[in-house]
């Protein structure tokens, strides 16, 4: 598979050839459902929490007497019944993540990857190297590619003055090679990789 190469001044810099196993996979919407499900999973924090009856604070006297009061028997102001007492079966501290093979997550990136070249919203270019951090300069390179939201992924450092740039702009994330994931790449309408990016998403994943 052939792809054009553009710099950030969206000028045709030559051709790129895409292995076919990386940006050429079949849709698998299974497959992208289950990686996307286990990193949310693995964000989420994990540290409700409610109290049980032997944490909360009280006295173990009993309310009032078993008998003769007229009211219900009582055995305790802490029981979940009562104002400020326990919670049954409530939230514990735990960890919501769960084990996914490395062979399923590997084929939902190359999955994410050729969603994006086959939807033509994949677009590779020379370098990601922005000559000034300022938002206004940024904001033309997005005019003349006429993307609204992109997910720009280098190699294995990113350029400071384009993550100053894309900091403060709504929908435009950058990351390197080692942090490319499912996630992010389906929240992105575009996906903008540098020539040195697919070189080492090929060597990852190929």
């Amino acid at each position: 598979m052939k792809a054009k190469v553009y710099t950030f001044d969206n000028k045709e810099s030559g051709e790129i050839t895409l292995n076919d196993s990386v940006f050429g996979a079949p849709a698998r919407k299974d497959i992208l459902a289950r990686v996307v499900n286990w990193q949310l999973a693995k964000r989420r924090g994990g540290n409700h929490k409610t109290k049980g009856i032997s944490e909360i604070s009280g006295t173990t006297k009993k309310p009032h007497n078993q008998k003769g009061t007229g009211r219900a028997r009582q055995g305790s102001l802490r029981s979940p019944h009562m104002r400020g007492g326990a919670v049954i079966f409530g939230p514990l501290v735990r960890d919501h993540g769960f084990s996914l093979p490395k062979k399923i997550r590997a084929l939902g990136l190359k999955t994410a990857l050729s969603a994006k070249a086959a939807n033509n919203q994949l677009f590779i270019i020379k370098d990601a190297d922005l000559k000034s951090p300022k938002v206004k300069d940024f904001k033309k390179i997005i005019a003349n590619f006429g993307w609204t939201s992109a997910l720009i992924i280098d190699a294995d450092s990113i350029n400071e003055n384009l993550r100053m740039a894309t900091s403060s702009i709504h929908k435009f994330d950058v990351l390197p090679t080692i942090g490319a994931n499912v996630y992010d790449i389906l929240n992105h309408d575009n996906l903008v990789l540098t020539e040195a990016a697919v070189k080492k998403l090929e060597e990852r994943l190929a």
